[in-house]
């Protein structure tokens, strides 16, 4: 094991120019992440410096078998806290080969919203209360529960501090310092109402940078809840019952 840590804390930039860019995009189902990593031969600071990309779309609910390719635009970029050094992250928006934004991409006619002179001119600031539950992986059920059973009522875990009260602050943790790596404005983060439920806040971001910030953010703490083995939910009602719910709050000014 040790090896393969080395391994896979080896600093590219000792050796070589190339780095590694890893595109994300968002799935058919609107909430689900993808990506693929790239080797480009230099280091990028601006989205427009990206090559386009494509995938099987056919693979992720976008595309037909027949007619599978979609074709990913680079968007925005931040500094990979999996891979460090010059490495990137990149999220992008996806479109059929002859350029049209395909059904899923939301983010196209965000865009235009937001790049229109009358809306860029009111400078729309956002924050947005993320919240979400970890889950124990092979029986889906929050983390910190007695397995087929429930822990004691809602009221000592709010901002909590105990280990019988709080339950993954490791992950919060985590997720907190990538994501202020990266480069994402969060803000804060806190214990939930629910056990094993937390929430980031990302922003003030103004116009679609906090969408973005918020779904590289997203993907982040799916990859540490990954190497952690432990599942992310953002379903808004994860145990039914009389238990707190989890939402994305915006606020805006």
């Amino acid at each position: 094991m040790s090896l393969l840590t080395d391994l896979i804390n080896l600093n590219l930039s000792d050796s070589t120019e190339k780095i590694i860019a890893e595109y994300i995009w968002i799935g058919g189902s609107g909430t689900d992440l993808r990506s693929k990593a790239k080797t480009l031969p230099g280091p990028v600071t601006d989205p427009s410096q990206l090559p386009k990309w494509n995938y099987d779309g056919s693979s992720t609910g976008q595309a037909l078998g027949d007619d599978s390719e979609v074709v990913l635009y680079p968007q925005a970029i931040y500094k990979d806290p999996f891979r460090k050094g010059n490495n990137i992250l990149v999220l992008c928006d996806c479109y059929s080969p002859n350029g049209e934004p395909i059904p899923s991409n939301k983010r196209y006619n965000a865009a235009k919203i937001f790049s229109h002179p009358d809306v860029a001119a009111e400078e729309p600031w956002y924050g947005i209360e993320q919240e979400y539950t970890l889950l124990q992986k092979d029986v889906k059920w929050p983390l910190g529960w007695p397995l087929g059973g429930f822990p004691g009522p809602q009221g000592p875990y709010y901002c909590s501090v105990g280990a019988d009260k709080s339950f993954g602050r490791d992950i919060v943790d985590s997720h907190y310092k990538a994501c202020l790596y990266a480069g994402i404005n969060i803000s804060g983060v806190n214990g939930e109402v629910m056990p094993g439920q937390w929430e980031f806040q990302v922003g003030p971001a103004v116009g679609i940078s906090i969408a973005d910030q918020l779904w590289i953010a997203r993907y982040i703490l799916e990859r540490i809840t990954e190497i952690a083995g432990v599942l992310l939910s953002l379903d808004p009602k994860p145990v039914p019952g009389d238990w707190n719910g989890a939402g994305a709050h915006t606020n805006y000014r």
